[in-house]
């Protein structure tokens, strides 16, 4: 294969592989006997905790780094086999940290993009030009062409940095943190973009997150760093389970519900002072105060993959289910019941009862009929409790 066509790989050959790759600084390892094969068209999520290597293996990827052990393969061609400018016209890295800049305008920045495809003197031509302006329309940077790079914001800067990194028309896409910086909005737009790259170009994009929501909603694959080695990796329903992330980032059992993609607060310690009764939603804002301000509650009847009732588990000083899609039992009632009784108030986060959960109807009468003070919110309860 002649170095004019090496890169144009059929769609089932791996764009980039890294084969028991050994990274780090200097002669020490800092990530040993990393594995990974990424196809076109795939998006690849790294997360672990700050320190943990991710960077290290981007940069070594990139070329930036010689690498302590191992290879890395590009359309089945060591790296170290690849002149620089052609694994420039097949590669684009946006790493970290701000680039060195002096009266650049942004347009400079993302034409840089474009050097590996122009002569030595380093102009651009129309197709060019338009790869610049369609980059920089993808990514929302039009409108900032001419401002200087240097006094923009840091998100815009992050999408100007993105905007360069797409113009390069790389087959291979290596981002640190891209979504740094950006408000929720423009997180969600721009892994969107990614996604679309991928999809649309066949792009194999391999980006370091923090968000672990952000790399279970976009990812095709997940790696997780921790201690030195890759601690997991696979599809992101197999990997980014509640367990596994506590074990990754050194969370409290519970913390982190998959369901939502939420890393939640560590439930409060003690027995029980309030009931929730809540159910197919309605209680999560209560359970979340509840927990910020300390205060162990109990809920029930919930069943057990409610939304509720996911959010409980890791939040509820003790919960009472039911199984999913049967209607509450008089027995799963009267433990419920029983909870109740011990705890000093009730918050009620819905108005009426269903089929379902008819039976929750008498823990509303059996806390009224002890006296007990019926809330209908946590506010409520917080205010009776300072009170």
């Amino acid at each position: 294969m002649t170095s004019a066509n090496w890169g144009q790989s059929p769609i089932n050959r791996n764009a980039l592989e890294l084969r028991g790759l050994d990274v780090g600084h200097g002669a020490r390892a800092l990530v040993r006997d990393v594995c990974l094969a990424v196809r076109p068209g795939q998006l690849v999520a790294l997360i672990g905790p700050n320190g943990s290597g991710k960077t290290t293996i981007l940069r070594t990827v990139a070329g930036q780094l010689r690498a302590l052990g191992g290879t890395v393969e590009l359309f089945g061609r060591e790296l170290s086999d690849v002149p620089d400018r052609e694994r420039a016209r097949s590669m684009s890295v946006m790493l970290t940290g701000r680039p060195h800049t002096e009266l650049l305008t942004c347009r400079d920045v993302v034409e840089a993009g474009r050097y590996p495809f122009t002569g030595s003197l380093g102009v651009l031509g129309e197709k060019d030009e338009e790869a610049v302006r369609a980059a920089m329309g993808a990514t929302g940077v039009a409108e900032l062409a001419e401002r200087d790079f240097a006094h923009v914001s840091d998100g815009q800067r992050q999408r100007v940095l993105l905007a360069r990194a797409l113009c390069q028309e790389p087959r291979v896409l290596l981002l640190d943190e891209p979504t740094s910086y950006l408000d929720v909005r423009s997180q969600l737009e721009v892994l969107q973009l990614l996604r679309h790259e991928a999809r649309e170009r066949g792009i194999a994009v391999v980006a370091s997150l923090h968000e672990i929501d952000l790399a279970q909603k976009a990812a095709d694959h997940v790696i997780c760093v921790r201690d030195g080695s890759v601690a997991y990796q696979g599809a992101p329903d197999e990997v980014l389970t509640a367990k596994r992330v506590a074990e990754l980032y050194d969370l409290a059992p519970g913390t982190y519900e998959p369901a939502f993609g939420s890393v939640e607060l560590p439930r409060p310690e003690g027995e029980p002072e309030v009931f929730v009764l809540a159910g197919g939603g309605t209680g999560a804002a209560c359970f979340r105060a509840l927990a910020r301000a300390g205060v162990p509650f109990a809920t029930g009847v919930l069943h057990e993959h409610d939304a509720d009732g996911l959010l409980a588990r890791g939040l509820a000083a003790r919960t009472v289910f039911e199984r999913d899609f049967e209607p509450v039992s008089e027995t799963s009632a009267a433990r419920a019941r029983e909870v109740l009784l011990a705890c000093r108030a009730l918050i009620r986060c819905f108005d009426g009862f269903g089929t379902g959960n008819a039976r929750n109807a008498g823990l509303l009468d059996a806390a009224r009929a002890a006296g007990m003070p019926v809330l209908g919110s946590a506010a409520e309860y917080l205010a009776l409790r300072t009170g």
